[in-house]
């Protein structure tokens, strides 16, 4: 069955739409190939509840002062999905601006830490050595040394505090309970938000209607199984939330149809992982050698760090499902073999 969209077109730039009873859709640009993100601001007795905050440049805040000036109420939660900069970019500046307290899973609020610090082998430095390990030719490397780290540009500031959430906590909104889904593999510990009276799942970048989204080993997890993780997480949702809730994503239209999505998810993965099984058939290859069979397209700088990232984590799959196997070169790049060959 195939996906049904119930809104054909995402609310004009500064407007908000209702989608369920006390459920709103703002959107919000990005600076990026992926041009946007879908915002929620939930009704809350006579204050409102924001999930999620948008990329911090200054028409992103413009259009925020103008949003907030007509609520007519307080907000009072800032809830974040992850430490991303489009979900987290602008919390310290909505906290100080509406007074509201953040809340987040401690994955995510210390993630965003230490990717800020460049500290616990997240930063320029680690992932460069990560992707020379794994193949990647020295001209991009030295991009990337130049380059650095783009997260302390992209969220310039970090809140100190936060209220914790965890899997199966329960958040009070409007009267109603809406609870609180982890997630794994795009992640630490993404947070959806679930509520079965409204039948309404906020599946932030965890569940997208047309794209993938990206699933990345970091040089402080080298040997993580990010995409079992993330499989993992969709069957708990396509087992768990009804087949006709509608799912508000960050990115693309809301719809219906978690099962259906959840297996079209499935299909994607396991097509790439046996187009990289079969390009280790004959020789053994590293992450960098295989981009083209992942992506077989053009990428620049920006799109080359996601890629080499989605590569090993699709690589470190195949490895520890024992479809293959992994060898390391006199030079210490990593090569992957089909197993048996």
């Amino acid at each position: 069955m195939a996906l049904h969209f119930p809104h054909a077109h995402p609310p004009a730039a500064g407007e908000l739409t209702e989608v369920a009873p006390g459920v709103f859709w703002l959107r919000m640009p990005l600076p990026f190939q992926l041009d946007h993100i879908n915002l929620w601001l939930l009704r809350d007795g006579d204050g409102w509840v924001v999930v999620d905050t948008g990329f911090p440049e200054d028409h992103v805040r413009e259009t925020w002062s103008l949003i907030l000036e007509r609520l007519g109420g307080p907000v009072t939660k800032l809830i974040v999905t992850h430490f991303h900069p489009d979900h987290l970019g602008l919390a310290s500046w909505l906290m100080e601006k509406t007074g509201a307290s953040l809340w987040m899973s401690t994955g995510e609020f210390l993630t965003a830490h230490v990717v800020w610090n460049e500290v616990g082998g997240h930063g320029a430095r680690f992932m460069v050595e990560q992707f020379r390990q794994h193949g990647l030719d020295a001209e991009h490397l030295a991009k990337f040394e130049k380059r650095g780290s783009g997260y302390r540009k992209a969220v310039p500031a970090l809140p100190d505090y936060y209220h914790r959430l965890m899997a199966g906590d329960s958040v009070v909104i409007g009267g109603r309970s809406w609870q609180v889904v982890i997630g794994h593999g795009h992640a630490p510990e993404h947070v959806a938000l679930y509520c079965a009276e409204l039948g309404v799942l906020i599946s932030g970048d965890m569940l997208l209607p047309r794209i993938s989204t990206n699933i990345s080993v970091f040089a402080a997890t080298p040997e993580a199984d990010a995409l079992r993780w993330y499989l993992e997480s969709l069957d708990v949702m396509a087992q768990e939330i009804p087949a006709e809730t509608l799912v508000l994503p960050s990115h693309g239209l809301p719809f219906t149809g978690v099962q259906e999505r959840v297996g079209d998810l499935h299909a994607h993965h396991e097509e790439r992982l046996r187009a990289l099984e079969t390009s280790c058939e004959q020789a053994p290859k590293s992450a960098a050698e295989l981009l083209d069979t992942l992506f077989n397209r053009q990428l620049d700088t920006h799109q080359t760090m996601f890629a080499m990232g989605e590569a090993i984590a699709h690589l470190n799959y195949l490895e520890q499902a024992g479809r293959l196997s992994r060898h390391c070169d006199a030079e210490g790049v990593i090569r992957y073999m089909r197993t048996g060959h």
